[in-house]
């Protein structure tokens, strides 16, 4: 571990139900402060402030700042990957356009909570190695079922379905993060449909 990953650890790995719980607190109170102030002015005294504990309890959990963010970016993966596993699971419609308005609109979704917070953590969260790793296995596994997918399904004409699976999983959560984050984000219900409809295209003509 680095220098750098080791700033970004929490000091405490709660292993009661309290501690968890307190845990929890300090990252939804950071998670308020950062989009109300910025993740310049959102200093640890304020999210301890704001979670009703005091500076050094907070310390007893996080060592600093970037540790809280870092894992509240690790928080937002997580349940990413709860959503994609959630659609996996399920039985998809026939249609390929309704196929990937499923997938679609599970990413516009999971990503609508807080566009404020979501900007700070794709331009401002540290990136650990594990953090990375995760990111990576996600990925692949999304684009694994999804070359299966075009690999049996009857609409899907593309002749590498492998790089087509890679091309669809990646502007799908590159467009969403950029578009719902943005200083002026755009209506989810018309994201959902360009973004269908693009995909569609691109599979199938």
């Amino acid at each position: 571990m680095t220098s750098g990953e080791r700033r970004i650890q929490p000091r405490k790995q709660p292993r009661q139900v309290r501690a968890e719980l307190t845990r929890q607190r300090i990252l939804t109170a950071a998670a308020h402060v950062f989009a109300e102030h910025g993740y310049a002015a959102g200093t640890t005294n304020r999210i301890a402030e704001r979670a009703g504990l005091s500076i050094g309890s907070l310390y007893q959990y996080f060592p600093n700042k970037d540790a809280i963010l870092a894992e509240l970016l690790m928080r937002h993966l997580d349940e990413g990957s709860a959503v994609t596993e959630r659609i996996q699971r399920q039985e998809l419609p026939g249609p390929i356009e309704e196929v990937f308005r499923v997938f679609v609109r599970g990413a516009i979704e999971s990503h609508l909570g807080d566009p404020q917070l979501l900007r700070l953590l794709m331009e401002q969260a540290p990136r650990s190695t594990e953090l990375l790793e995760k990111v990576a296995r996600l990925k692949q596994s999304l684009v694994s079922y999804m070359q299966e997918l075009f690999d049996t399904h009857p609409e899907v004409r593309v002749a590498d379905t492998e790089t087509a699976a890679r091309l669809v999983v990646t502007t799908t959560e590159l467009v969403v993060h950029q578009l719902i984050a943005d200083h002026e984000p755009v209506d989810p219900a018309r994201l959902e449909n360009e973004l269908v409809a693009m995909l569609t295209r691109y599979v199938t003509e």
